[in-house]
This record gives C-alpha cells, structure tokens and sequence, in this order.
C-alpha cells in the first residue's frame, strides 16, 4: 500500500476503494473509525468498542480536527483509508490528555467512510 500525500503533515493510505457519493465540504458524514497514537500504535478510540457507535460530521467546516477534514475530504463513500497526521493536523500543543494523547503527538486514524448525505 502506497502513502498518498494529502496536505502539509497529512497522508493517506487507501485500504479499501469506495465506490459510492464522494465527501463534499457541508457533507454530513458517517464514519466507523481507530485512533491510535502514530507512535507505537496504540488505540484510543474505535468506534466499534462496546458503547460506542459509528461518529457523524459535517466535512470540511471545522467540526474536528483539521488532519480529519483534510483526509475525509478525498474520501468516498465505502472507502476505508488510514490517515496519518502530524501533531499540529491533530490536536496540537494541547493534545488530548482525556484520550492519553500528549501534546503534538501525530495520530493515525483508520476510517471507514459509512455514508455520505
């Protein structure tokens, strides 16, 4: 599988093609998804954990983080892509202490892009 660079600190890799609506800026978005720290691979989040459920967005208007927009927006419907992103495409100098992630960690982001409306 080929890394296929996105933006400035964004990269994906296509794991399965979609073939269905493509994400569009205002796109409500269903995604099934793993977040993992890029180092060491370790998981913080899926959706398909128990209690959990599959996340819905509006693309590409801010509602998460940019390395998230960024890659969502050269999805499609169907489409199962890892995203990979620098710190300051994930959650910055902040970072995320309530998930463990420590500030300016890059994040690796497996999503399945299950609708498009």
């Amino acid at each position: 599988m080929t890394s296929i660079p996105v933006c400035d600190g964004v990269s994906k890799v296509v794991i399965q093609e979609g073939s269905g609506k493509p994400v569009t800026k205002g796109s409500s978005v269903t995604v099934n998804c793993t977040g993992m720290l890029t180092e060491g691979m370790k998981k913080f989040w899926c959706t398909k954990d128990p209690g959990q459920k599959p996340f819905t967005f509006n693309a590409g208007v801010g509602q998460v983080i940019a390395g998230w927009d960024q890659g969502c927006l050269t999805m499609r419907e169907g489409e199962t892509s890892r995203i990979t992103m620098t710190g300051e495409k994930g959650y910055g100098a902040g970072g995320f202490p309530a998930w463990g992630i420590p500030p300016n960690a890059s994040l690796t982001f497996e999503l399945e892009i299950v609708r498009v409306a």
